[in-house]
């Protein structure tokens, strides 16, 4: 059994819902994290830094001056260079602990569904629509723990699909292809604390997962306004029509999503 560092993770060791026990089975866990945008520079971080042993990051843009404000790992220096390896090194100075393996390409249905399978949790920062459906769908397929988010404006979403139950929905339950709120983030305006709270979000009810650990937000979506402050979560249904978990048709109901 692999020693627990009591210094690093005395707080979490504080826990009595993580312990000992529990830090061993983070730094046993592997999670996928596509997409290291504003959502996913933060999410990552916070997942090298609370231990979690195997992360596979994947990503195929490169640095722009833009991004800077929101997405936290990268520097001027770093404009040009590709996300993964930016992000790869700044995670191996936080926590040399964690194996980092970079998938840096856009990766096709079978890359995906290899990547999916070979990792125990996965975090969608992406911030397309036909990525997310793609990932889901490959997540479905691997019975594989999915947690979603979104960020645009002053506005954020987060979702936990565990795709446990075969009862339960996926995040095409959700989204259908007739839904035109899934723009390119490119030239979308964001508040960049809003990408950083929901990018902690993510590796919050990540971690939960990992440890097995109940959740709100357990087949919910939450969604934050920042302007108003107001929270609310909805539940969402399982749809008999959705193509990925029912196998026909195409379901329906949307929001506005960036990463």
């Amino acid at each position: 059994m692999t020693t627990v560092d009591p210094v690093r993770y005395s707080r979490h060791l504080a826990l009595p819902q993580v312990g000992a026990e529990g830090q061993r089975r983070l730094e046993q866990s592997s999670v996928l994290v596509i997409g290291l945008g504003g959502l996913g520079s933060v999410a990552s971080l916070y997942l090298a830094n609370a231990g979690i042993g195997h992360l596979v990051i994947n990503d195929f843009d490169r640095v722009d001056a833009t991004n800077l404000p929101r997405q936290i790992l990268f520097r001027e220096s770093d404009v040009g260079e590709y996300k993964t390896h930016a992000t790869a090194e700044r995670l191996r100075a936080a926590n040399p602990a964690p194996h980092v393996n970079v998938l840096n390409r856009r990766l096709d249905a079978d890359e995906l569904r290899d990547a999916v399978s070979a990792c125990g949790l996965i975090l969608d920062c992406t911030d397309n629509f036909p990525t997310r459906v793609a990932l889901n769908a490959a997540c479905v397929r691997a019975r594989k723990p999915l947690v979603t988010g979104a960020a645009i404006r002053f506005e954020g979403q987060v979702a936990v699909f565990p795709n446990d139950d075969p009862a339960g929905p996926c995040y095409r339950c959700l989204y259908s292809d007739e839904d035109d709120n899934f723009a390119n983030c490119a030239g979308q305006g964001i508040l960049a604390p809003v990408a950083g709270m929901i990018g902690a979000l993510l590796a919050t009810e990540a971690l939960k997962l990992l440890l097995g650990l109940e959740s709100g937000l357990r087949n919910r979506l939450w969604i934050y306004d920042a302007l108003s402050g107001a929270t609310r979560t909805i539940a969402i249904r399982k749809s008999p029509a959705c193509p990925v978990c029912s196998g026909v048709g195409a379901p329906s109901g949307a929001t506005d999503e960036c990463r």
